[in-house]
């Protein structure tokens, strides 16, 4: 089986709280937009609770809706996965995570729309993902295409520096069937909201070239398509829940 080296594209939530000042017990909520540079791509979002609390993850690049900001967020978007982990960097512990292909998917429609594909409407593919009782410190969120997958949501003690398990076949697209494909685009949009008090750390300028290179992920690759319809049915049957769901719409 191929092994190919791929990199990690991070930023770093800035506006959690308005001059770095924590609001004890209140809710806050960051809106974030963006595209990926292809589906094997992935967005790394680093932020901090001060205190203990909790973090949700909404995202709507998908199904389209109005985000924590008013902005609307247009459909046609990639099917997300959002993890959390614990900590910064190839160390960080993963917590958990989903998309619609895992059977522990969480829907997020609504406040996320659906869509029509081929001839079955009422379709979701964005997630709302929440997390309880977190303890004060540094967290990196994970947003990549819903079948690129980190190989950490697979292993006991998983971390980022894992890598992936990519089952993309290098498109953006949800199916609902063999016939019945929506081809996506590379845009997508997540709100974050933690409770209790929390802020950002520090800006930290996007790595160089070189120090992206040292940071590399081993993931794995060159599956056809029976392997990664296999493989997707054998790690989906790890996690436990549901798959992604028709949303019912009176």
């Amino acid at each position: 089986m191929a092994m190919i080296a791929r990199l990690f594209r991070a930023t770093t939530v800035i506006a959690l709280a308005a001059a770095a000042a924590a609001v004890p017990g209140s809710a806050q909520t960051i809106s974030e937009t963006g595209l990926l540079l292809n589906p094997e791509d992935s967005v790394l979002i680093n932020l901090m609770l001060v205190a203990d609390g909790s973090v949700t993850l909404q995202t709507y690049g998908f199904g389209g809706g109005t985000n924590a900001m008013g902005d609307v967020i247009p459909s046609g978007g990639f099917d997300p996965f959002v993890g959390l982990f614990s900590g910064t960097g190839p160390g960080a512990a993963f917590i958990d995570g989903t998309s619609d292909i895992l059977t522990n998917y969480s829907p997020g429609c609504p406040p996320a729309g659906t869509i029509t594909i081929g001839s079955i409407p009422g379709q979701c593919g964005d997630v709302n993902l929440q997390f309880s009782g977190l303890a004060a410190g540094v967290y990196t969120v994970l947003m990549s295409d819903a079948a690129y997958l980190p190989s950490a949501a697979f292993e006991d003690s998983g971390v980022l520096g894992d890598g992936f398990v990519d089952l993309t076949g290098g498109v953006f697209q949800t199916c609902d069937d063999a016939n019945d494909c929506n081809t996506d685009t590379a845009n997508w949009a997540l709100d974050i909201t933690t409770s209790g008090e929390s802020t950002a750390p520090s800006p930290v300028p996007e790595p160089s070239s070189a120090q992206l290179a040292g940071l590399g992920v081993t993931l794995v690759a060159a599956w056809d398509c029976c392997a990664r319809k296999r493989s997707a049915e054998r790690f989906s049957a790890a996690r436990s829940g549901s798959s992604r769901k028709e949303i019912q719409t009176s």
